[in-house]
């Protein structure tokens, strides 16, 4: 995972229920790594691993709790997984189907990342509920919202909270 909601918190106070958060946390992790078309790997820590009876016995030696996996040339496990219950060259997966031989690779979002998401979520949290009232007058109060036409937005966001993003777009064939 791009960052757990409790390292999200730090950075971020909400009343929005943990579960929200996480959900919203893996939306935008996938997001960023489709418009970037970069799947931040680390090829120098890779192993093969086999899926048994919910766990993913892999080498560990180099991942800690909390960590982010890519399992790759799978046919029933594909994607993401955060590795939680480490022991002994064991990873917890609860949610998985027996499968030998998936490739495990680490994942590493650098810091810039990592903060342009918290950016991102923040501002969803905040504005997203505004996003089409352009301006709104109360009497002798007037207020105007930030326009989301089509050259100020990207993504769903404005354009200057996807710029991070760009330096680690690679190119797609």
């Amino acid at each position: 995972m791009i960052l757990s909601v409790e390292k999200l918190k730090q950075f971020i106070k909400t009343e929005e229920p943990e579960e929200v958060l996480n959900a919203k946390l893996q939306a935008l992790e996938l997001l960023i790594r489709k418009h970037t078309n970069n799947n931040f790997q680390v090829r120098a820590i890779r192993s093969v691993g086999t899926f048994k009876a919910g766990k993913l016995y892999c080498d560990t030696s180099k991942l800690r709790d909390g960590d982010t996996v890519q399992i790759s040339e799978s046919e029933y496990n594909e994607g993401l997984l955060t590795v939680s219950g480490m022991e002994d060259g064991t990873i917890q997966a609860a949610d998985s189907i027996d499968e030998d031989c998936v490739l495990v690779t680490k994942v590493y979002y650098p810091p810039d990342i990592v903060m342009g998401a918290v950016n991102m979520l923040k501002w969803d949290l905040e504005n997203r509920g505004k996003v089409g009232v352009q301006s709104e007058t109360i009497a002798r109060h007037s207020v105007t919202y930030f326009n989301m036409d089509g050259d100020n937005s990207s993504l769903g966001y404005p354009k200057s909270l996807v710029g991070f993003m760009q330096p680690y777009k690679k190119a797609r064939f």
